[in-house]
Formats: structure tokens, C-alpha cells, sequence
């Protein structure tokens, strides 16, 4: 929540006028909880909650890597109170397309065995957390498997430098979904972080071209 997309978009939308929520999913940022005890689903429970009970009418979503995820599920979930997405640099299953695909077989086993095993993060000083519970219930809630529609206009935003998650999942992305306004838009040598001046100005810019929800 106090990422520098989330308080670029704060700032921006104050200036707009524009009615703005921004939020940490439980054991992540200020919300009570532990990360390891998370998994999708509840990040998803999360995200409709604040939805249903803090806003009114059809929202556009922005959801930046695994909030990339939770935003189609949300859209899959509650099309009716979705009236745009935009994805920076999603990363749709990514329990199943990143971390258990790129696991090695003693990481694996060591997930089976113990719970969970702690991986380097490039963007923390602490080891990232896996655990078995995120890997199998991250199942129930892949987008990529089954048929997925966009009822409203989707935006993916991705940098071609991403080492995190490749660009080229946006391209997958575009394809996979059913919708008759769906693009992925491409920054060349941007990393996955896309927080900087360029990207932030695109950012503002794609949301900024999305209809208005008021009169969606």
C-alpha cells in the first residue's frame, strides 16, 4: 500500500478528483497476519471484501504481479462491479508458473516434506516464503487453464527487461482472454518493478483512456 505505484496513484487521483482505495492483503504491508499463513484465495477473499463493502458501482482495477492475478480473479469473480483492469506486470499463476515450475526437485521435496522453503528476494533484505498451502491452493485459482472473460476494457502494461516475470506473459495473456478490448502494451528495457517516471506517466495515461465507471 505504501509501494510507489500505489502512492504515485493516490496522488494522481486526488488531483483528478477521483475516488481512490488502496490496500495491503492480510499478513502483507500494515494488515494484521503472516505472509506464510496466506494464500490466493484469501488474498482474493480480501480484495472482494474491500470491494463490496468500501465502494459503490463498477471499479477499475490495478493490480501490480500477483495483484495482476488477484485482479482477473476479481473481474472473473464480480465482472459486474469491474469496469476496467489494468496489469502491471502481472503474474497470472504464479504459484504454479513461476515457483513450483522453476523449483528444483530438492526444493520440491522439501516443500512436501517441511511446508515451505525460503527463496532470495531481489526486492526484500528477508528470504521470500513458499509454502506447500500457497502452491496447492494457488491451484484452485489458476486463470490460465479455463476460459476467462473480459467483460470490460484490459490493459497490460510490461516491461521487456522483466527478469521476474517475462514479457512475454502478457502476450500469453492477451490471447488466452475472451474480450473485445484487451491489449498489452510493452516498455522497452523496463524492468518488473516499472516504477519509474516513464512508467509511472504510462500508467496514469492507460488509466486516464479508460472509460469513466460512473457512466460505464
Amino acid at each position: 500500500m505504501e509501494g510507489s505505484k500505489a502512492t504515485f496513484l493516490h496522488d494522481w487521483a486526488e488531483a483528478q478528483g477521483r475516488a481512490f482505495l488502496r490496500f495491503d492483503y492480510s499478513g502483507n504491508g500494515a494488515s494484521s497476519g503472516d505472509f506464510a499463513d496466506g494464500c490466493i484465495g484469501d488474498w482474493l477473499a480480501d480484495a472482494c471484501a474491500m470491494i463490496r463493502d468500501l465502494t459503490e458501482g463498477p471499479q477499475v482495477l490495478v493490480g501490480s504481479s500477483m495483484g495482476g492475478w488477484i485482479a482477473l480473479l476479481v473481474m472473473r469473480a464480480m465482472p459486474e462491479r469491474v469496469a476496467g483492469l489494468v496489469g502491471i506486470a502481472a503474474s497470472p499463476d504464479m504459484t504454479e508458473e513461476t515457483m513450483w515450475r522453476q523449483a528444483t526437485r530438492d526444493e520440491r521435496a522439501a516443500l512436501i516434506r517441511d511446508g515451505q522453503i525460503a527463496r532470495p528476494s531481489e526486492y526484500a533484505d528477508a528470504p521470500y516464503i513458499i509454502t506447500r498451502r500457497l502452491i496447492e491452493e494457488g491451484r484452485d485459482h489458476l486463470v490460465l487453464r479455463g476460459p476467462l472473460a473480459a467483460p470490460c476494457p484490459l490493459r497490460l502494461l510490461h516491461g521487456t527487461a522483466d527478469t521476474a516475470v517475462p514479457y512475454e506473459m502478457a502476450l500469453r495473456l492477451v490471447s488466452h482472454i475472451d474480450g473485445e478490448d484487451v491489449r498489452a502494451i510493452l516498455l522497452k528495457d523496463a524492468d518488473h518493478r516499472l516504477s519509474g517516471e516513464r512508467e509511472l506517466a504510462l500508467l496514469a495515461e492507460t488509466i486516464h483512456g479508460l472509460p469513466d465507471p460512473v457512466s460505464a
